[in-house]
Formats: structure tokens, C-alpha cells, sequence
């Protein structure tokens, strides 16, 4: 369990809060919009009213004691800068702060980021990847090469196992998981046979697994 802090609660800001609340962690909230805050005090621990680019009032909130301080300031990007930069200033852990653009990025981490977050560019990139072929039923990028999908399995594979395939060494691809009627099953080794309505999680270089399942 971390303690983390939230500051900015517009959809972005309190949705975090409420899936790190979900997963069992403590949460304070902070905004200078009284109305958020008191919205978002079902999935917080505590919650503070205030100006975070105000050193006094950022400082009063000991954050040193933090895990995890989230910037999600959205609207305002100096504002996001200050506060970025303050909560390094005041000995914060570790900072992850919302960016619009690769720019804000730049300075975001130029001024005490250690991780910036894209949400509105990496749901675009999600939602153009996922629905551009009728056989894409999920998609998770790991870097700028690597990514996983969710496809259905080709017909040349159904009754054949894994091993025999040799998927690994032919088509440089990873099963990680299958899928079938909405269960997934982990369980994968050389003698995993798929079956006909499957869907597989298959790890790979994007341009190779697009270029093989004609994505």
C-alpha cells in the first residue's frame, strides 16, 4: 500500500484517485475548487482545498511522507509546472505529472518530473490502433517497438499447439495468454493447442505482428 497524492481533480485527476482507492491505497486529494475536492472525498483518505503552486500551503502537506505525488493539473500548464517543480523542491518521492504535448513534457521533466503521462494522446493512439481491423480486441504498447495485442488466433493455427508452431522461433512472437468466451488462461506451454473462437495475447515488434495478422 503507498500514500499518494492527488493534485488536480478534473476527470482525469479523480478518476486516478478513484482506481488507486480501488486498489487499496491511501489518497489525499487536493484542488482549489472546493466542489472537486468534496466529489472526489468518496475514494480519498484526506482532502485539502488549496493553491498548490503556493509553496507554504504545498509544504504543509508533508510532502516528504508521500509515495507517489500525481500532478494532473490540466488546464492550466504553468500552474502544472510550479507544482511539479515545488513537490521536488520539497523532498517529494517520486513525481508523475499530466503533459498535452511533448513540449510540456520537456519542461515537465526539466523541472522535477520523473514520469509524465499523456492520457488524451495515448487514448487516441489506443482507440486508432484498436478499432482500424474488425480482429483487434485489445492493445497495450511496452515501448516504441514492442507492444501487445489481443487478436484472434488464424485459422492455420486452430488444433495446432504452440511447439509445433514454434511460434517463438518462426514468427519471433510471444504468447502470453488466450482468451475464450471472455476467460483468460495464462496456463502456456510448448503443448498449448488453440481452439477455433480463441482470441490470444500475443507479445511482439509492432510492424511484425501487424505485418503477420494483416492488421
Amino acid at each position: 500500500m503507498k500514500s499518494v497524492l492527488v493534485i488536480g481533480l478534473g476527470r482525469f485527476g479523480a478518476r486516478v484517485a478513484e482506481k488507486l482507492r480501488e486498489m487499496g491505497h491511501q489518497i489525499m486529494v487536493v484542488d482549489k475548487v472546493e466542489e472537486r475536492v468534496d466529489a472526489a472525498m468518496h475514494c480519498a483518505t484526506n482532502g485539502q482545498i488549496g493553491d498548490c503552486t503556493n509553496r507554504n500551503f504545498l509544504e504543509s502537506l508533508g510532502i516528504p511522507n508521500f509515495d507517489l505525488c500525481i500532478v494532473s493539473i490540466g488546464d492550466d500548464f504553468q500552474n502544472s509546472l510550479e507544482a511539479t517543480s515545488l513537490l521536488k523542491e520539497l523532498g517529494a518521492k517520486q513525481v508523475v505529472s499530466r503533459a498535452a504535448s511533448a513540449v510540456h513534457a520537456k519542461f515537465l521533466k526539466r523541472n522535477g518530473a520523473d514520469e509524465v503521462v499523456f492520457p488524451e494522446e495515448q487514448l487516441a493512439n489506443w482507440t486508432a490502433v484498436r478499432y482500424s481491423a474488425d480482429h483487434i480486441f485489445d492493445y497495450i504498447p511496452v515501448d516504441q517497438d514492442y507492444a501487445i495485442f489481443e487478436v484472434e488466433v488464424p485459422e492455420s493455427w486452430i488444433g495446432r499447439s504452440i511447439g509445433e508452431l514454434n511460434i517463438r522461433k518462426n514468427l519471433k512472437l510471444n504468447i502470453l495468454a488466450r482468451k475464450q468466451d471472455g476467460a483468460l488462461s495464462m496456463e502456456i506451454s510448448p503443448d498449448t493447442v488453440f481452439s477455433e473462437g480463441e482470441t490470444v495475447l500475443v507479445l511482439g515488434r509492432r510492424e511484425g505482428i501487424r505485418e503477420y495478422f494483416k492488421l
